[in-house]
């Protein structure tokens, strides 16, 4: 049993939103049921898309900014489960994401409230080290963050120990994602994405809702 509608479907869907909010992309979302978002540079298209069914985990990885001069964009993912009852592994990793990016917030704003120099490589090692704590290190294949601006990945500080290091000053005016991930190849994936700004007062904020639950999906409308 499934419900008609596929990966490929949504994705297009969320894509009809955008321009009907008047926001705009350089690309569509990534929407991918289990072991297609572990890999991270999942490339959904209409032939590969299948739809969604029970007992389906779900990520969705969307970015757009407002179609004026001077946008900046926003960048977010959240996860989800098709079913009541997500598996016990689904659940692990989950709440090692969830941690992982809230350590990472914790370790700026404490920095930034204590007057304390803050780097992009010491956010990322801050959030690795919870991944690794709970045994995942090396399914965490990617940086923590990027800087983020008109473009969605700008050219400012990177959350970033793993691919370069980063060793730039986070500064009031920064905005930048926190996004860790845990990928089990052929099986699962969970990522939890949001955007973080330094405000011109040095108060960091997290501009948006925080998935803090898994998302329990019980059904589909149509997809139009």
């Amino acid at each position: 049993m499934n419900t008609g509608a596929t990966e490929y479907d949504v994705q297009q869907s969320i894509m009809k939103r955008f321009a009907e909010e008047n926001l705009t992309t350089y690309d569509p979302p990534m929407v991918g049921t289990n072991e297609h978002p572990a890999d991270p540079h999942f490339d959904l298209t209409r032939e590969l898309a299948r739809p969604f069914k029970p007992g389906d985990t779900v990520l969705i990885d969307m970015w757009a900014k407002k179609n004026v001069p001077g946008g900046i964009y926003y960048d977010i993912t959240w996860v989800g489960y098709i079913g009541d009852a997500p598996p016990a592994k689904y659940q692990k990793i989950f709440v090692a994401v969830r941690d992982a990016r809230d350590a990472a917030v914790d370790f700026v704003t404490r920095r930034f409230a204590k007057g304390k120099p803050c780097y992009g490589w010491e956010v990322d090692d801050a959030c690795r080290a919870v991944v690794e704590k709970a045994g995942f290190g090396k399914q965490f294949l990617h940086r923590t963050g990027h800087s983020i601006g008109e473009e969605t990945h700008g050219n400012g500080v990177n959350i970033d120990n793993l691919e370069t290091k980063d060793d730039r000053l986070l500064l009031p005016g920064c905005l930048f994602s926190i996004e860790p991930g845990i990928y089990l190849k052929g099986s699962m994936a969970v990522r939890t994405e949001i955007n973080m700004f330094i405000g011109f007062d040095g108060v960091p904020e997290v501009t948006g809702e925080i998935q803090r639950d898994l998302v329990l999906i019980s059904g589909f409308g149509a997809i139009a």
